[in-house]
């Protein structure tokens, strides 16, 4: 049975950016529209600019269909993925490929205003340098390190953003580009980009990000479950430990405050290892500083208990570590142990504990695929030109 919405261009957009369609007649079978009125949609398509028909796909019996694809001219995404010190940005196109990548290096500690600004000209100077100039943006995505509200696209109390609280990311990056933004919690836009590219046969996951912070994403029925914005933050889980740790967000003892990547930087720290970065510690940890490998295999003791109860409550089909901490093996190890360990049985007979796939560039498929779903705003619009 078509679904509603199955007949406008955006829904035949959609299939051929995702790869799920390659011809009229796939586009036919898929929408449920009738042969005709595909032909008409694509032609409107590629009179726009949006399809390209070339060559000869795959025949399932008689003349090979002409092959659709996007072209180039459809437009770019520009994703910007912030951490406290770094941000990842891309321009993808509109199925989400990465088309060109860089680091830039900004503190978010800075304020939203002096970040965003920062950001947006040096996303528009990564497409200029890769030769995308002239290729229009379809939409802005931004992934950050705390809770948003989804209804809103506001950052609500994070940890570390001083001046972030409340401020209005979508609506101030909207006014600075003039099109579509999606903003989003980093661990969710990992969790979805993992989804698409490593893992799209199973239903239910989880995604774990460990870097600076702690973050989890949830996949639920092959869809990203937000909840009200909060679900999957287990940064914020209170545990059992000997020393009492405040954390940012004013309560003791938060899984962050005990073993996160700046709660485990700081720890080294205070034992004469100077560490500025995550990522240094897996180098100590592969050099065989033994201070750095206990610290990560407490913290692997830590994540699994609070990752236990989730893994017997929720069920998933997989759990995938991320993030720069999931690069030091002992961690990944501790959590792995401890979750066969706890677990019922029947929650881990076909779980699948695995490190990330898609690796860094995990969020900048996750926001493509997202903001993919706002075609709808400025399709009919460039059709109509």
């Amino acid at each position: 049975m078509r679904n509603r919405g199955d007949d406008k261009p955006a829904a035949l957009l959609r299939l051929v950016a995702t790869g799920r369609a390659e011809s009229r007649a796939e586009l036919a079978r898929l929408s449920g529209l009738a042969a005709s009125s595909v032909s008409l949609r694509v032609e409107q398509l590629i009179a726009a600019g949006l399809f390209a028909e070339e060559g000869a796909g795959a025949s399932r019996g008689g003349r090979r269909p002409r092959r659709l694809r996007l072209a180039r001219e459809a437009g770019v995404f520009l994703v910007a993925d912030l951490g406290a010190h770094h941000a990842r940005l891309a321009a993808a196109d509109l199925a989400g490929t990465p088309l060109a990548v860089s680091d830039l290096r900004c503190d978010i500690a800075a304020g939203p205003e002096a970040t965003l600004t920062l950001v947006v000209e040096s996303l528009r100077a990564l497409a200029r340098g890769h030769g995308l100039a002239d290729v229009p943006v379809r939409g802005v995505g931004i992934g950050l390190p705390g809770p948003v509200d989804p209804a809103t696209g506001q950052v609500v109390s994070p940890s570390r953003m001083p001046g972030w609280n409340d401020f209005p990311v979508r609506d101030h990056v909207g006014g600075l580009t003039g099109v579509p933004v999606l903003v989003e919690n980093d661990a969710n836009l990992m969790a979805v980009g993992e989804h698409r590219r490593s893992w799209p046969s199973l239903d239910n996951l989880m995604v774990i990000k460990l870097g600076s912070g702690i973050g989890c994403g949830v996949i639920v029925d092959g869809r990203l479950h937000r909840g009200r914005g909060a679900a999957g933050d287990i940064s914020h889980v209170r545990i059992l430990s000997e020393a009492t740790v405040d954390c940012s967000c004013g309560h003791p003892d938060c899984l962050e405050a005990h073993a996160s990547g700046a709660a485990l930087a700081a720890a080294l720290t205070a034992q004469g290892i100077a560490v500025e970065h995550p990522s240094q510690i897996v180098d100590l940890v592969t050099d065989g500083v033994p201070q750095a490998t206990s610290a990560v295999r407490t913290a692997g003791r830590l994540i699994g208990d609070v990752l236990t109860a989730l893994v017997n409550f929720f069920n998933p089909d997989a759990l995938v570590i991320g993030g720069s901490l999931s690069n030091a093996e002992p961690l990944v190890a501790t959590i792995r142990g401890v979750i066969y360990e706890r677990c019922l049985p029947l929650a881990t007979r076909n779980l699948e504990i695995a490190t990330s796939r898609a690796g860094r560039d995990a969020s900048v498929l996750g926001a493509g695929r997202l903001l993919l779903g706002t075609a709808d705003t400025w399709i009919d619009r460039v059709l109509d030109r």
